[in-house]
């Protein structure tokens, strides 16, 4: 349900707008159950995004409170020692980070057992009854930082031991993070699984890209702006590429990333959640259904992905990592190309691109233009029109467009219109995206998670090619680390449409 929510006091949130039932009675105590506290997703982003909730006013000491869950047999302060670290510290905010610290238990216990989760709910139901909320009017939220191997397990143990006891508007839900299965079969299972357990609007399946600023400002730009309305469709562009790099390799990540791949790691979920924004049509409101189902109109209008637009790199030196197989056959580098079949897009290449051990780090999304018919300035060997959404870092929105170059020679040159997020809002601080999603799911807001009809159609579209390379059928090409990747893949970009633009380079502007 999408609503609007108000500060009182301290920023403590109220709901003050509209509802799909205004009778909703007043809810209790909230009780945030992370799961897997002992481990780095935890005490990088889980902790953190927390603490900043904290700060800001939107988490109340006198209503909430936070309990870590993990197999590891350590104390209160154990736990609040290792997560001391990773949160935002000075001397400003000593005080605030030892008051977030006390709200914090800790509760050992295994993932499969009815012991620890009988513990658990003991701790949860003595915090809800000090603060005197009546039994099933209580909000309990379950933070899923553990591999999905045993979601299922976690799942049922939740259900049979900490669950509300009645129904007085209070609620529990669970987030879940990726990767949600290998293919389409095993994300199936799993979804089956914890389906049997939770209804879809308690299940919160998180994808972080969804809650960055500019991807969360992609429908504003598309539907609030007219000047988009028309130009956004097959006549006027050209491609649209959806580009992820990084300028390191797995650091000691590469067993883990072994098992899954560029692919499944990055493309499958990130750069297509954003594709999505990018493609779809217009929702007939903000209500968080009414979005997806629209993004899911887009996925299941995808065509298959043909081999022949697709091309793989794995980087040299990616093997010497011990913990990855010599025979390895999985790509850390991948350019491909999507094709959407619908009125809209018919005929616009839309290239994913994503790899390790580049020669740059960035995230942007990058829509290129047609060319100018009739170009009486003979300008077009400088490059199409291009609008740039840089996702990190430095972000920003760009438009490259053609102007005259200053003198007193009717020539042209490449410049560009510059909202740069660090300029444009000096002091704003753009909150993480983590911190947004667990916002929105205390809210209820499903807007920016994945929906299972959603996630069923991109493992759709991805599985027969992920088959392909788990059998050996395609096979990655070495390139070197710090390097724009295979030359194959430019070939490709240049094969789909792409026109680079030569003697341009975009220089975030310094405040």
């Amino acid at each position: 349900m999408a609503a609007s929510w108000c500060i009182e006091k301290r920023g403590s949130i109220r709901n003050d707008s509209f509802r799909d039932n205004d009778n909703i009675p007043e809810t209790g105590c909230l009780s945030i159950i992370v799961l897997g506290a002992s481990g780095d997703l935890a005490k990088k982003k889980t902790f953190p995004a927390l603490f900043n909730l904290y700060r800001q006013g939107f988490l109340q000491s006198n209503e909430v409170h936070i309990f870590g869950y993990a197999r590891t047999k350590i104390s209160d302060d154990d736990l609040r020692s290792r997560i001391r670290g990773y949160l935002s510290q000075g001397k400003e905010n000593e005080g605030e980070v030892s008051e977030f610290l006390q709200l914090i238990k800790y509760v050992s216990g295994s993932y499969d057992s009815g012991e620890g989760f009988t513990l658990l709910d003991k701790a949860i139901s003595e915090h809800e009854f000090s603060k005197n909320s009546t039994e099933g009017s209580s909000r309990r939220l379950f933070y899923f930082a553990l591999p999905p191997s045993v979601y299922p397990s976690v799942c049922r143990m939740i259900k049979s031991y900490c669950m509300n006891k009645s129904d007085l508007g209070g609620w529990t839900r669970i987030v879940v993070e990726k990767p949600f299965g290998k293919d389409l079969a095993s994300s199936e299972q799993l979804s089956s699984q914890i389906g049997e357990l939770f209804d879809e609007p308690q299940i919160y399946r998180i994808d972080h890209y969804l809650g960055k600023e500019l991807v969360q400002n992609l429908l504003v730009l598309r539907f609030a702006n007219r000047f988009f309305l028309p130009l956004w469709n097959r006549d006027n562009i050209d491609n649209i590429q959806i580009v992820f790099r990084e300028d390191f390799g797995t650091e000691g990540r590469g067993g883990y990333f072994d098992e899954y791949g560029i692919i499944r790691d990055i493309i499958q979920n990130h750069l297509l959640q954003v594709l999505c924004l990018v493609a779809m049509e217009k929702p007939v409101s903000q209500k968080p259904e009414h979005i997806r189902d629209e993004k899911v109109k887009v996925l299941q209008s995808m065509l298959p992905i043909e081999d022949e637009e697709v091309v793989l790199g794995q980087y040299e030196g990616y093997k010497d990592d011990p913990t990855v197989p010599n025979n390895s056959n999985t790509p850390t580098f991948a350019t491909m190309v999507l094709r959407i079949h619908n009125e809209r897009w018919e005929g616009v290449p839309f290239i994913m691109k994503a790899g390790k051990a580049l020669n740059s780090r960035k995230a942007e999304i990058r829509v290129q233009f047609k060319d100018v018919p009739g170009d009486i300035f003979r300008c077009q060997k400088q490059g199409r029109n291009e609008f740039v959404i840089r996702l990190q870092p430095s972000e920003a929105m760009y438009m490259k467009l053609t102007v005259k170059k200053p003198g007193l020679e009717m020539s042209t040159v490449q410049s560009e219109l510059d909202l740069s997020y660090g300029q444009r809002y000096q002091g704003v601080v753009i909150p993480e995206a983590y911190e947004r999603l667990i916002l929105d799911t205390i809210r209820g807001d499903q807007q920016h998670f994945v929906r299972r009809d959603e996630l069923k159609a991109a493992w759709e579209i991805f599985t027969p090619l992920l088959h392909r390379i788990d059998n050996g059928e395609v096979k990655p090409i070495p390139y070197k680390p710090g390097s724009r990747g295979p030359a194959e893949a430019d070939e490709l970009l240049q094969n789909a449409g792409y026109v680079q633009t030569h003697g341009y380079i975009w220089i975030p502007p310094t405040l």
